[in-house]
């Protein structure tokens, strides 16, 4: 491997399609390494577009506009960072010699939950919560009537919540499904009907797929409000024989995608140390924005350096380590945070100010990493931060 110099003949181009604030971090991390970026995004100035050597503005569904843009630039890696992408044009450009990271077939599997659970539960074999798919409300009431409440109902294709409800009983039917096909990214269309499981905790186990083998970085644990995240934790505490479960479902669903980079494997803990297979994400994950924070190599400098073929060596946690959301409570086309003195004069935290150009309620615009002698004081440090931010007009 040669690396050049970007905007010069011999540069290693990347592209993102999806430029927020983890694929921000990973663009970063690449141009350490002297890769020339392309960022690329449905909305103008989005956040790796503000660290990127070119950007782009494209409906990434729209499969004639995404491949004219990557045939224009001809990328030596086309990573994606969003669900709503047109996989069917990447599988088709994957097989004309362009390089999807991981896979194309990751990338579209992924993007798609019925299937990545069709992967994981028929292919492969592994515990997963029982789940239904449904096209219409009359398929979804029968089969949420069959197999009994409380039920997760969500879009087979969205992200951070968008479309997800819990429902406790059949009144709360028409209102999941209405909501669960006003959120997906393609539009209205299939749900995933899934038996809710009375976990004792959720995790993301960050597994890294590269030249020299499949690496583990230490466990996740998190906190999640209607489907998205708020607050996350490493290491989450398990015993020898939980870790050794997960690590095996993770790398049986990495090997099962293939290629190079970090994989977000969320997992379910049940109290009878049970573990089961949740999601996967071909690609740094929200939760894992703590590594920031408490790993010797984030997992965007990881993802980095896997995609471009280079070895990982020890994947060192230096501190115990948490993550706090700032989530906006108002609309507003002129965002500011207010509040960053008051974080910096705590000890042991930072800010991360994700730089989006716009705000509406709920979205999130920035993270509190916060690291202190155990887990417990890292959270209660972290959201004691971020409960000094806000955001303002």
């Amino acid at each position: 491997m040669e690396i050049g110099v970007p905007g010069q003949d011999k540069a290693i181009k990347a592209m993102l399609l999806g430029s927020g604030e983890l694929g921000k971090e990973v663009a970063m991390e690449l141009m350490k390494l002297g890769i020339e970026l392309v960022a690329c995004d449905r909305y103008s100035d989005a956040p790796a577009m503000q660290v990127a050597h070119r950007s782009y503005v494209l409906d990434m569904l729209d499969g004639d506009r995404l491949e004219e843009v990557i045939r224009a630039e001809k990328p030596d890696y086309i990573i994606p960072e969003v669900e709503a992408i047109a996989t069917d044009r990447l599988v088709a450009l994957e097989k004309s010699g362009f390089n999807v990271v991981p896979t194309a077939k990751a990338t579209q599997l992924t993007m798609d939950r019925e299937g990545i659970r069709r992967l994981a539960a028929e292919d492969l074999g592994l515990p997963t919560a029982k789940f239904q798919f449904a096209d219409t409300f009359e398929d979804f009431k029968k089969s949420s009537l069959a197999m009994g409440f409380p039920l997760v109902i969500k879009p087979i294709m969205s992200s951070s919540g968008k479309g997800q409800s819990l429902v406790k009983s059949e009144d709360g039917l028409k209102s999941a499904w209405d909501y669960a096909q006003s959120g997906g990214r393609a539009g209205a269309g299939r749900i995933i009907i899934e038996e809710f499981v009375a976990f004792e905790s959720e995790i993301t186990l960050l597994t890294v797929r590269a030249s020299n083998g499949t690496h583990f970085c230490a466990p996740i644990g998190h906190r999640q409000e209607s489907g998205d995240y708020v607050e996350s934790w490493q290491p989450h505490p398990m015993n020898a024989l939980q870790i050794k479960k997960a690590e095996d479902i993770s790398k049986k669903i990495t090997d099962a995608l293939g290629g190079y980079g970090l994989f977000g494997v969320e997992l379910f803990l049940l109290k009878d140390g049970s573990v089961l297979f949740s999601e996967v994400s071909p690609r740094p994950h929200d939760t894992g924005m703590v590594t920031m924070m408490s790993q010797e190599w984030s997992e965007f400098a990881l993802h980095a350096r896997a995609i471009l073929g280079l070895p990982i060596q020890e994947i060192k946690i230096n501190t115990p380590a948490a993550s706090a959301a700032l989530k906006s409570e108002i609309d507003t086309q002129r965002p500011r945070i207010k509040g960053a003195a008051a974080v910096y004069s705590q000890r042991g935290v930072d800010l991360r100010v994700f730089g989006k150009p716009n705000a509406t309620i709920g979205r999130r615009m920035a993270v509190v990493l916060a690291r202190g002698g155990t887990v417990e004081d890292s959270v209660a440090k972290a959201i004691e931060a971020r409960d000094q931010l806000s955001i303002v007009d």
